[in-house]
């Protein structure tokens, strides 16, 4: 026998229990079962009608208790209710199980802070399903950054609207963690900072109630880091223009993405404008050339890099920390960064003005 089958033969099987068997628990089961490498053993939830179309052989149980007490599990994945991750969270590292926990992972920092030191003193691995940081789009401007593709770069939006606004089910409550920030702003700022890997200098947030009464349903929010670069998140579910959108602007050119599915190009130009004095340039803008069409020839088009990437990647990366094989992809200190520039972005909106960040 190899060291590596050596290795492979005393491998833990990762056997699987999901607390919260709604829309997501759904969801992770789903995936669940394109992996050989884990067993769902059980899922629980308080609702018994949620466990009616559970896998075929995968126990149910009535609350986690039940199933930490009697399921043959070592990982629980946390699907329930944003407030109650707290308690649930506590509770699988009591009975020294890992645990990945559904975003936003709690409510609050100092909730979180007591998550992580649960898991901390069980000796338990603890991550947040962070799966958008396996989006084509986001993997694609990653990788233009990464790279410096369009030269040094000044600027980076990350827009997403969308056309049905009125928030619906557990995200019109505001102490359900409702609202457009906990929902995909968590996403949003968790990719951006993934992305720029700098100290936030400032930061100024516009968040509002356009046509949810409780909860917001539009922000906007600018970061500049400490390396330069300014990065502004928007999100708005009433724009009526249903759009998913990057940009990033360097001194050698713009890469921008239209859609989930990463379709976009790097744009350049042949030589920059030049002073000609005395003569004025008139076009459909009035007498400019900067802003003016395009002379036939100036910008020219690449394609942007390709990448091969999926949510189920994410998976991947825990199996391989499960086994010992790699760190945690999605570290405690980062999920807990992104709380606090949620933190942050209501502070500015509440007060109307930029703060200093991560002095």
């Amino acid at each position: 026998m190899t060291p590596f089958e050596e290795k492979v033969d005393n491998m833990e099987k990762m056997k699987l229990g999901i607390v919260g068997f709604g829309f997501m628990g759904h969801c992770d089961a789903d995936m669940m079962a394109t992996f050989d490498d884990i067993d769902l053993v059980a899922v629980a939830d308080t609702n018994p009608e949620q466990l009616k179309d559970a896998p075929e052989g995968v126990e149910t149980y009535a609350n986690i208790d039940e199933m930490l007490a009697n399921a043959d599990i070592n990982v629980v994945m946390v699907s329930t209710p944003n407030p109650s991750h707290p308690e649930m969270v506590k509770k699988a590292a009591a009975a020294k199980k890992h645990v990945i926990c559904e975003k936003p992972a709690a409510m609050s920092v100092a909730e979180y802070d007591e998550m992580v030191a649960a898991c901390e003193e069980n000796g338990v691995i603890f991550t947040v399903h962070q799966q958008r940081r396996w989006d084509k789009d986001y993997r694609i401007m990653k990788e233009v950054y990464d790279k410096s593709m369009v030269g040094d770069m000044y600027i980076i939006k990350s827009q997403l609207y969308g056309v049905n606004g009125n928030m619906h089910d557990w995200h019109i409550y505001p102490e359900m963690g409702g609202g457009m920030l906990y929902d995909w702003g968590v996403h949003l700022i968790d990719q951006m900072l993934d992305m720029v890997k700098s100290k936030i200098v400032s930061l100024y947030a516009d968040v509002q109630n356009v046509i949810n009464e409780n909860v917001d349903d539009y922000f906007n929010i600018i970061m500049k880091f400490e390396n330069g670069v300014t990065a502004e998140i928007e999100l708005g579910t009433y724009y009526l223009t249903p759009k998913r959108a990057w940009f990033i602007g360097g001194n050698k050119g713009s890469a921008l993405i239209d859609g989930f599915a990463g379709e976009g190009k790097i744009v350049r130009t042949a030589h920059l404008l030049e002073n000609v004095p005395g003569k004025i340039t008139m076009t459909a803008a009035g007498p400019t050339r900067s802003f003016g069409p395009p002379e036939p020839g100036l910008l020219s088009e690449e394609p942007l890099p390709e990448v091969n990437v999926d949510h189920r990647n994410y998976f991947e990366h825990f199996l391989k920390a499960f086994n010992g094989e790699e760190d945690i992809i999605i570290k405690p200190e980062q999920v807990r960064r992104v709380l606090c520039v949620m933190d942050a972005v209501r502070e500015s909106a509440k007060t109307g003005k930029a703060i200093a960040f991560e002095e």
